[in-house]
């Protein structure tokens, strides 16, 4: 018997198979901290749902664990490779199959990059309403794997909430097809639900029905800058007290806003400390906008009324608020949410244990449901480890993790739990509940070569 390596070249055609070295390194991680850094196998191409079928059956005789991904856009390590893997990029299954403007619906390959559809929604006055920072680069298929939110959750919901079907293939190479072609339908489990967030864990995503949304005919960007970030958080429960539904209400702290004048060359800093940007959208959206001013100035802001170019410059700039970096081991972006009336509490607990810590902070947050992305870092020293200072690291994300755990939040609002976050899944889910979901994997996935060591 022959590697697996030779196995899958004899399956698949020429270039769809990838051992050269610099294509292992990069396809190794995603854009999450690494802890166990191992080389894959080989990197594969499938160009079509058989040739995903055939890899994985191949590596279901072999033994050989499969990572599936996307772009790699991820932060928690759910495309890390892991020991004795191959890795499986469905970048090239990039077809929109079907757009069917009077279903509001749309049938797509894994590959299909988030903006790419909303691209081709757009000339029929649809889109596709989950909108991940990453949605230039990131793939529909992806954005399933982690149940991707994105700034316009607060009205339209995370990915889960547009997924309508799945084509998936089995760890035995078998397809599946769960869901349905209508908005509602409740016969059986939900097959789909459980799929959408299990970070190829379970089967590996070929297909995704989706439901579009109506594209917005009018959008209003409110941009509320105050003193610090506690009165700005406290601006966000002021807005829904006003019952406004915005689809955008995102919250930037001053160290983020330094960052961005810094890379982009804007003035943001000079006009505030901390930054609420609320964005309208739909028919009534100019009178929402106009009572969200009002409250905002209400509660000490000083609100500008934008034009339209200042508006999606605004919200460009915070689809870039994570700056250049990508997360390593001195370098953290979290991903909690706690219930919106914390958001104010929670604000005030981190900047506390960033100073007990000694650790640099920056917080940005949608904060219309409540997701925070706080980044912690410290200071290098060239190429110098200080083991002090990457303790003091951890401490913090140890403690900020636990702190919204205490005020009823959850270690992920949108990332998923990846390789990085395994190690405070316990402190969330009590162990029968991760008990039950080993379950649901050995039963899916009886060999264990699904994305082994994620997830759960």
């Amino acid at each position: 018997m022959g590697s697996i390596v030779d196995e899958l070249e004899g399956i698949l055609a020429a270039g769809q198979v990838d051992v050269a070295e610099t294509s292992l390194h990069r396809y190794a991680v995603d854009q999450a901290p690494i802890i166990d850094f191992q080389l894959p196998l080989a990197v594969v191409f499938p160009e079509s749902v058989a040739d995903v079928q055939s890899v994985v059956r191949a590596c279901a005789d072999y033994g050989v664990a499969v990572v599936a991904r996307g772009a790699g856009t991820g932060v928690s390590g759910g495309a890390h490779a892991t020991e004795n893997c191959i890795i499986m990029s469905l970048e090239r299954m990039d077809h929109i199959l079907a757009l069917n403007p009077d279903d509001e619906t749309a049938v797509v390959e894994p590959g299909v990059v988030n903006a790419v559809l909303n691209e081709a929604a757009a000339v029929h006055g649809l889109m596709y309403a989950p909108d991940p920072a990453s949605f230039r680069t990131s793939t529909i298929g992806g954005n399933v794997a982690t149940n991707a939110g994105g700034l316009r959750c607060a009205k339209y919901g995370v990915t889960r909430d547009s997924v309508l079907a799945l084509d998936v293939v089995l760890a035995d190479g078998s397809l599946l097809h769960t869901g349905h072609q209508t908005f509602k339908g409740v016969a059986g489990y939900d097959l789909t639900g459980l799929f959408v967030g299990s970070e190829g864990t379970l089967g590996i995503v070929v297909g995704v029905t989706v439901r579009l949304k109506y594209l917005p005919k009018e959008v209003h960007t409110v941009a509320a800058f105050y003193p610090d970030f506690r009165m700005a958080a406290a601006g966000v429960l002021a807005v829904g007290k006003a019952r406004v539904q915005p689809a955008i209400m995102e919250l930037l702290d001053g160290g983020t806003l330094a960052q961005l004048d810094e890379i982009h060359g804007s003035d943001l800093t000079a006009r505030g400390r901390s930054l609420l940007l609320v964005q309208t959208d739909g028919f009534g959206s100019a009178a929402e906008a106009e009572v969200v001013r009002e409250v905002l100035r209400a509660g000490g802001a000083a609100v500008t009324t934008e034009a339209s170019a200042e508006a999606e410059r605004l919200v460009e700039l915070r689809r870039h608020s994570r700056g250049v970096e990508v997360d390593d081991e001195y370098r953290v972006g979290e991903d909690v949410a706690v219930p919106r009336s914390r958001l104010v509490d929670y604000v005030a607990a981190l900047e506390t244990m960033a100073a007990r810590h000694e650790v640099h902070l920056k917080v940005v947050a949608h904060a219309g449901d409540g997701n925070l992305h706080p980044t912690f870092w410290i200071d290098r020293q060239g190429s110098t480890v200080d083991a002090a200072a990457l303790a003091r690291l951890q401490q913090v994300l140890d403690e900020s993790i636990t702190v919204a755990l205490d005020m009823g939040g959850t270690i992920t609002g949108e990332h998923g739990v990846g390789q990085y976050k395994l190690r405070w899944l316990g402190q969330e889910q009590p162990e029968p509940v991760r008990e039950l979901q080993r379950r649901i994997k050995e039963l899916f996935d009886p060999a264990g070569i699904l994305n082994p060591g994620k997830a759960i």
